[in-house]
């Protein structure tokens, strides 16, 4: 059965179509919905692509995360266009989480402790 060291198998990322099997229906409404999200519009497909990278760090999904390296380098992205995406998930997530500190700074105020 392979290496059970972990539960992220890179093999794995090739099966993704087939999340058709147990729910045929629902499947092809998420691709064509996929599938029309990541055509070409307002935003170019490497800009979607690097946009996509950088939620895949976000939401830390391996998958994607290869995913969306392997895409946005066929799409013409750099490797230093690459990794500012990354930088502006990683700026996004210390201030999302900072920004919930004024949540406690309320609740102390509110305590007057």
């Amino acid at each position: 059965m392979g290496d059970h060291s972990s539960y992220y198998h890179p093999e794995d990322l090739k099966k993704f179509g087939n999340i058709s099997e147990f729910q045929p229906d629902l499947a092809k409404k998420f691709f064509d919905y996929y599938g029309a999200v990541f055509a070409e519009g307002a935003l170019t497909a490497r800009e979607k692509c690097l946009i996509a990278l950088a939620v895949a760090h976000t939401v830390q999904c391996p998958y994607c995360i290869d995913a969306y390296s392997t895409e946005s380098l066929e799409k013409g992205a750099t490797e230093e266009q690459m990794m500012e995406a990354v930088h502006v998930a990683a700026a996004i997530r210390g201030g999302s989480s900072l920004v919930h500190g004024v949540q406690m700074m309320n609740k102390v105020k509110e305590l007057g402790m």
